[in-house]
């Protein structure tokens, strides 16, 4: 049995993770707290830094040197880090950062919300650059995806953050502790040290106009390669689903039991879950031939409809059930959106 943010704390250790700097904010304290008692146990380094910025920085250092590193925070902490995630994205160093999501704008509360939705798949930073964005939706997906982070992270030199919020953070599961990696492969490109060698030089900006307009082509070939490759998506009775629910996180669990209960009617309804939000699962809305309406269900004020309408192309009706500000709905207030959906898809009163 372990809580969400212990998960993460235990995977990234198993991933070979050795490095961690961070500064404390609720939700997601219990991974700091855990990655401080059990990183000296295995000869790694905790850190608590003096700020957010600060961490940041340091798991830059620490990556650029060919380390498996991480950092953790929540919503405002996760602002901080911005500009330093972009250079990150722009050095092409893989790194881990954790997000557990709370209410906002501003402050805002502790309250569980996925409002940082837009932060972190659209680049929060400034630059065209994206990173590795997974959605966990329990406690045994908080370690299984911390430990794939790493892997893509390392394998496509980019960083990659788990997205989760402060109810998966703080729920208690039963899990499967996975094998621990036992070879890390070593990183051609890092700074640590050339004897017997040339020296490796780490930057997040080339020297030259052209080599900057060089860098940002590579990367979106990088991109456009990771797009197909990595694109990842739970099907819920969806083959002869007329009406689609999408939801990650907390909510698709929400969304799960009350497809369970419309099937149970008759109704045929299934769900669409991501678990990368970067890359979105576009490929996923193709195989929903049967859909008559889609109902896009998440804890913000409507950021994941935007890619979900967009994968879609106008081919199905879209609506969104949502709200921000640490809000979560109920399972009888998702199967009442559901129904009045088809409702109005029966009625043909729905636009596109």
């Amino acid at each position: 049995m372990m809580k969400g943010n212990e998960a993460i704390g235990e995977a990234a250790i198993r991933a070979g993770c050795r490095f961690y700097f961070g500064y404390p904010i609720t939700p997601q304290n219990e991974l700091l707290e855990y990655m401080a008692r059990k990183l000296p146990e295995v000869g790694g380094c905790f850190l608590q830094s003096e700020s957010e910025l600060a961490g940041a920085s340091m798991l830059y250092g620490a990556a650029a040197a060919g380390k498996r590193v991480m950092t953790s925070s929540s919503s405002p902490g996760i602002s901080l880090m911005q500009e330093t995630v972009s250079y990150l994205a722009s050095a092409e160093l893989p790194a881990v950062i954790v997000n557990i999501s709370r209410g906002s704008p501003g402050l805002g509360r502790i309250t569980p919300a996925q409002s940082d939705y837009n932060q972190a798949t659209k680049g929060g930073g400034h630059g065209d650059y994206n990173i590795l964005v997974f959605a966990p939706a329990s406690v045994q997906e908080m370690m299984d995806l911390t430990m794939l982070a790493y892997e893509l992270s390392d394998q496509y030199r980019i960083p990659a953050m788990i997205l989760g919020d402060g109810i998966v953070g703080q729920m208690m599961e039963s899990v499967v502790l996975p094998e621990p990696v036992e070879t890390i492969p070593e990183k051609s490109w890092a700074a640590c040290g050339c004897q017997g060698r040339e020296r490796n030089l780490v930057i997040s900006a080339p020297f030259t106009d052209e080599d900057l307009i060089d860098l940002n082509r590579r990367l979106q070939e990088k991109y456009r390669v990771i797009i197909e490759r990595e694109q990842r998506a739970e099907m819920i009775h969806t083959e002869d689903a007329e009406f689609i629910f999408v939801a990650f996180g907390i909510v698709s669990r929400l969304a799960h039991s009350v497809v369970d209960s419309l099937r149970e009617k008759g109704c045929k309804v299934g769900m669409i879950r991501p678990q990368t939000l970067w890359p979105f699962p576009d490929d996923a809305f193709n195989r929903i031939p049967r859909a008559k309406g889609v109902l896009v269900v998440e804890m913000n004020e409507g950021q994941m409809l935007i890619d979900v309408r967009l994968a879609l192309n106008g081919r199905v009706p879209v609506r969104h059930y949502g709200r921000g500000g640490g809000w979560v709905p109920s399972p009888d207030s998702i199967e009442a959106e559901m129904l009045k959906l088809m409702e109005e898809v029966e009625k043909n009163a729905v636009s596109l």
